[in-house]
């Protein structure tokens, strides 16, 4: 099993929680904020060593450079949807055995709190993945470094590296992703799970007997580094919410947070679960 080491929190603190002075962005780019996540109270994984160090060079570049630069090879997107994929089921098995406790319900709702945007992107933080990754200086001079879903993606995207790195042994992965999850203070976790509107949306579905909430995400404004997403939730043939954001994860919470508003309405309430029923299993 590779190893990878570990250095205290303390010690990089100033580097995790603050960011160094540097000249504002030119655009109303999101800035990730240390609070209100207070990552990390225990040890960190560092980086673990790559026996191929041309994935995590491809983990690193956002698709900006690559479109500028075609002969610099592949971007970073495959291995996002490959280290999403991992982080779903590695965070999924983590719950069930750190919570025996814990109905589906909860752990559903833990588990989106610490994949979620805002999450992972401390992880980057953490992880001091910012200055390393790879992008047009256009993106740079943006805010690119800060911007809470660059990040996000990048840290996924060395989530899927390091798996093909090891020839897809989940094992080796496994420790390093469950360092970073034991790193969250449990308090923080139980909080932020509470808030998640899209697990408030399919719990209220679920309870009501209809079908589960389906979202269309679609990107209608701004360039690579800063696009702004629009979503429509439905329950059933019931378009219940629309949200907006600068990733389709903050477009669909935002169209969520509509149709909980608008599930408040008892008349639209009783609407739906009268147009709408739950799928029945074969």
């Amino acid at each position: 099993m590779t190893a990878f080491s570990h250095r205290p929190i303390e010690s990089e603190s100033s580097k995790i929680l603050s960011w160094p002075t540097r000249k504002p962005p030119l655009s109303n780019v999101p800035i990730v904020q240390p609070s209100p996540v207070k990552l990390l109270t225990r040890l960190i994984p560092a980086l673990p060593r790559f026996n191929r160090p041309t994935l995590l060079n491809q983990a690193l570049t956002h698709r900006s450079l690559v479109r500028e630069n075609p002969q610099l090879g592949d971007d970073n997107e495959r291995l996002e949807f490959l280290g999403d994929a991992i982080l779903t089921f590695i965070s999924g098995a983590y719950l069930y055995r750190r919570f025996p406790e814990l109905g589906e319900d909860e752990m559903t709702r833990r588990r989106s709190a610490l994949v979620d945007e805002k999450q992972l992107a401390q992880f980057a933080i953490a992880l001091d993945l910012g200055p390393q990754l790879r992008m047009s200086r256009g993106v740079e001079q943006m805010g690119g470094r800060q911007n809470p879903n660059l990040l996000s993606s990048a840290f996924e995207a060395v989530v899927g590296a390091y798996y093909l790195d090891q020839q897809g042994d989940v094992e080796i992965v496994r420790p390093f992703v469950e360092s970073l999850f034991d790193a969250v203070p449990l308090e923080e976790l139980q909080a932020r799970s509470s808030l998640d509107v899209k697990n408030q949306l399919q719990e209220w579905a679920h309870k009501n007997g209809v079908a589960l909430p389906n979202y269309s995400t679609q990107k209608i404004a701004g360039q690579d580094h800063n696009p702004l997403f629009s979503c429509q939730v439905s329950l059933g043939l019931t378009v219940l919410g629309t949200g907006e954001g600068h990733s389709k994860k903050e477009a669909e919470k935002a169209a969520a947070a509509a149709a909980l508003l608008s599930l408040q309405n008892s008349q639209t309430a009783q609407a739906v679960r009268q147009s709408t029923t739950t799928p029945q299993s074969p």
